[in-house]
């Protein structure tokens, strides 16, 4: 069974979705079911094929909330440290044709959110990353072609 890496406050997002799910969407979506049976033939009622398309949704997603939970190695990257970029560092990147710096901090893939600075560990840039040090050049394949990035600086918080 494989370990999930993810960081204590995606661990958390992931148990309250959980938690918020089993305590207040799957009661709510078991009334709406009931409510449409009330209304009678099944087989032409639009209400209740939603409510059962949503209860699906539901059971899906808490099956697959619990998995990675269950699987989730919770790493602090607060207690990390070193100049070498690894799960959880926080890395200040230069791109060597703009000299343009961006920072972002490698999270788990269900953390990710690259406009905020979130980039998946399962990401291109991320794996090309790891192991590096400040100073070093990473290159990466992109969609646009090949960039060159010098890492600036590493941070763990």
């Amino acid at each position: 069974m494989e370990k999930v890496p993810m960081t204590a406050a995606g661990f958390n997002r992931l148990q309250e979705e959980l938690k918020n799910l089993k305590t207040v969407e799957r009661p709510n979506v078991i009334k709406a079911i009931a409510e449409a049976r009330e209304h009678g033939d099944l087989s032409e009622n639009a209400e209740y094929h939603a409510a059962r398309e949503r209860q699906s949704f539901i059971e899906g997603r808490v099956l697959e909330l619990e998995d990675k939970i269950s699987r989730a190695e919770v790493i602090d990257p607060a207690k990390l440290s070193g100049d070498t970029v690894k799960f959880g560092a926080t890395i200040t990147l230069a791109d060597e044709d703009t000299d343009e710096e961006s920072t972002y901090q490698i999270v788990g893939q269900d953390e990710s959110d690259i406009k905020n600075g979130f980039l998946s560990i399962q990401s291109p840039l991320a794996r090309a990353l790891i192991g590096k040090s400040v100073g070093d050049s990473v290159e990466v394949a992109t969609p646009g072609g090949s960039k060159l990035y010098e890492v600036v600086k590493v941070v763990f918080r």
